[in-house]
């Protein structure tokens, strides 16, 4: 027979039962903030001091289980902040965090447009867009990898970003920021 099932520790478990339930739930709806939270940490309370020795409770009992009770209620209501559900308001509001499809294949359509004109230039000019917009070097960084001056490379990028926005149907006063995000 195990501990709890003992007579004598039905009996005494039943005497502690009826004492505390009440005080322990009133005290960890307090902590968790939610009734329904509190009795589940009373129960988990009872249910370690069903597996804790009585003589190694006797004495502080009231202690022990306000203790157990308290940590558990303080775990609680930890993960129940970290999962707050939203409100209704909050839902409408909240942004998602992936962008909606239709800006996704609108975003892809744009690129694949922007590589094909990209690919129609010619190489030089080609070469000097992707080490400016892919790869994030300043005008004499090219310079230094392409062996050309820095006005040249400057020269071919402003020819290269005209004759995109052509392409594109963009115009002069149009952004280059769509050739900065070529894969």
């Amino acid at each position: 027979m195990t501990k709890a099932r003992h007579p004598e520790n039905l009996v005494w478990m039943r005497s502690v039962l009826e004492r505390f339930e009440g005080p322990l739930t009133r005290y960890a709806a307090r902590v968790t903030g939610d009734v329904e939270s509190a009795r589940d940490v009373v129960q988990e309370t009872f249910l370690r001091l069903c597996n804790q020795d009585r003589g190694a409770v006797d004495g502080h009992l009231a202690e022990w289980l306000f203790t157990v009770c308290r940590n558990r209620a303080l775990d609680v209501r930890r993960k129940e902040s970290r999962m707050r559900p939203l409100d209704e308001a909050a839902v409408k509001t909240h942004e998602a965090d992936d962008p909606l499809p239709e800006a996704l294949a609108e975003s892809n359509e744009a690129t694949s447009d922007v590589l094909r004109a990209l690919a129609s230039l010619p190489q030089n000019q080609q070469e000097v867009i992707r080490l400016r917009f892919q790869n994030s070097l300043s005008y004499r960084e090219i310079a230094s990898v392409t062996d050309l001056s820095v006005s040249n490379v400057g020269y071919l990028i402003h020819t290269a970003i005209k004759t995109i926005r052509e392409k594109l149907g963009t115009g002069p006063g149009a952004s280059s920021q769509a050739v900065g995000d070529l894969p």
